[in-house]
């Protein structure tokens, strides 16, 4: 038995074949940081040609996708806290994506939120940060947090900080050859839904299907996230970050 909550032989008749689209929100610097260390378009090529030489290999399963979709698999140092459905150390790798972009967006906006809370001493950015939000599809088995039995559970699914049975929870998926992981956002504070793909084979389509761009902007106001087209701004105050206590606790005045 793998917990009190479930078995490998129930996750495994409780899984069910699924097919969408999911998004995801990366830094948009990927590729203007070594445009600002290079003269020319031929120069760059080769400084991002022996970049790419010194990072990991990429997972043969995953070397036919676009660099956006197989990232996540495949830097080999190890991970170095843990996330809802990855271990510390050297683990698996897990693609984090989310239904809508927003809800993407909104997902980010925690993280950097967090970074803040970790450095006290750090100011707000003066200008607002640019991301690129991607879409991608995907095809697989997967289990939904949000259906039953493991609704019965959501409390635990959805924890801000301990992630224990969640990480069990992929480590039995993925014995079972379940590829992806529907749950509910735990930082949106409207029901939203959540993508983590386990495996590389997953993906449907091997490039991206659709790309936004996106503007957070922080302050000791909370967040405010802009998308240019299709147009769509978001205002998140402090209290919409509250239930997290590493955020809660945090010195806004900075």
């Amino acid at each position: 038995m793998s917990s009190s909550i479930w078995t490998r032989a129930a996750l495994s008749s409780d899984k069910r074949a699924a097919a969408a689209r999911c998004w995801r929100l990366v830094e948009a610097q990927h590729h203007v940081s070594t445009a600002k260390l290079t003269d020319s378009t031929q120069e760059q090529e080769r400084l991002e040609l022996l970049l790419e030489r010194s990072k990991p290999s990429i997972p043969a399963e995953c070397r036919q996708l676009n660099y956006l979709l197989f990232t996540p698999f495949r830097y080999g140092s190890p991970y170095p806290h843990g996330s809802r459905f990855r271990r510390r150390g050297h683990t698996p790798g897990v693609f984090y994506g989310a239904e809508l972009p927003r809800t993407a967006a909104a997902e980010m906006a925690f993280h950097r939120l967090l970074f803040f809370a970790e450095s006290p001493k750090t100011p707000w950015p003066s200008n607002a940060g640019e991301y690129t939000a991607f879409a991608a599809e995907y095809s697989g088995d997967a289990v939904d947090l949000m259906a039953s039995p493991f609704n019965d559970h959501e409390a635990i699914w959805t924890r801000r900080t301990d992630y224990s049975m969640c990480q069990a929870l992929a480590d039995d998926c993925r014995a079972c050859d379940i590829d992806v992981i529907k749950y509910r956002s735990a930082r949106y504070p409207d029901p939203a839904i959540n993508i983590a793909i386990l495996r590389c084979r997953a993906f449907a389509r091997a490039d991206i299907v659709d790309r936004q761009t996106w503007r957070i902007h922080l302050s000791n106001t909370g967040a405010r996230l802009i998308c240019e087209l299709p147009k769509e701004v978001l205002n998140f105050d402090r209290s919409a970050f509250a239930s997290d206590p590493r955020i809660a606790s945090m010195n806004w005045e900075r």
